[in-house]
């Protein structure tokens, strides 16, 4: 509102301008007309208020002089608002063409074995790993892991997570040596899957012996075969040291499924 006040006072002002100079024109003495000759023979009259005008028209002192009135712009101009509310997205262009090809990736790490190839070949399967440090229950249920491995046929077990991979379905036969510990009890799973399917175990006594469990499974390929510790109210725990091996997980195919 306060820019259109300005602009409105802006042309009043120019208008009063106007006025001002017609009011002010000097005039001139009325003139005696005088007969003046306005054509010839073979001309046409002319008319004298044309005549007049065309005279008073060319006189300066009859002239209205040309008033152009410049308007500064920057005085109507406000000052810079704030942003608005960002707008909703609008749709979606046109798929642009397809760009270059990338450069090759870094090259990835070695993945584990894969299953035997023809079943014309004789397919074998064997493993024999070992664990150097002791270990004692901190969870119900808590995986055993190996640290030595004595033997692993084609990777077949997984030193990482502790467990035998199934690639030759067949006839297996695996056997857990373990040494106790002193006033601690041990309790273990020979586990398939995710399902326990013998026990190792030796009560609580002053004196630390050998104990083992051995058993022969029917597995498909891809199934598998670990350890894990079971913790009840005793604490539990397995003995061994870095000079020697007292844990010794073993397993080898007896008979495959394909001959």
């Amino acid at each position: 509102m306060s820019r259109m006040k300005m602009f409105l006072l802006l042309l009043m002002a120019i208008v009063n301008v106007s006025a001002m100079l017609e009011k002010g024109l000097p005039r001139r003495e009325s003139r005696r007309l005088s007969c003046v000759r306005c054509c010839g023979p073979s001309e046409q009259p002319v008319s004298i208020i044309s005549s007049r005008y065309t005279r008073m028209s060319s006189d300066p002192a009859y002239s209205v002089p040309k008033v152009q009135p410049t308007i500064d712009i920057t005085i109507l101009k406000g000052e810079k608002g704030e942003m608005g509310e960002k707008g909703y997205p609008g749709p979606v262009g046109k798929e642009g063409e397809r760009g270059l090809r990338g450069f090759n990736g870094r090259k990835g790490q070695k993945g584990q074995p894969g299953p035997q190839g023809h079943s014309c070949k004789q397919l074998y399967a064997a493993f024999s790993v070992g664990r150097r440090k002791p270990l004692h229950s901190s969870d119900y249920f808590q995986h055993v892991t190996f640290d030595t491995e004595f033997v692993n046929l084609y990777k077949h077990f997984n030193m990482f997570s502790g467990k035998f991979f199934c690639y030759v379905a067949g006839i297996y036969y695996f056997s857990l040596n373990v040494h106790t510990w002193n006033f601690k009890e041990t309790y273990l799973h020979l586990m398939k899957n995710e399902k326990e399917v013998a026990i190792l175990y030796a009560q609580p006594s002053d004196r630390s012996i050998m104990q083992s469990q051995s058993l022969m499974l029917d597995l498909q390929e891809g199934e598998e075969v670990w350890v894990r510790m079971f913790k009840r109210e005793r604490e539990n725990a397995i003995y061994s040291e870095e000079s020697d091996v007292y844990i010794i997980f073993n397993g080898h195919l007896i008979k495959p499924a394909i001959e």
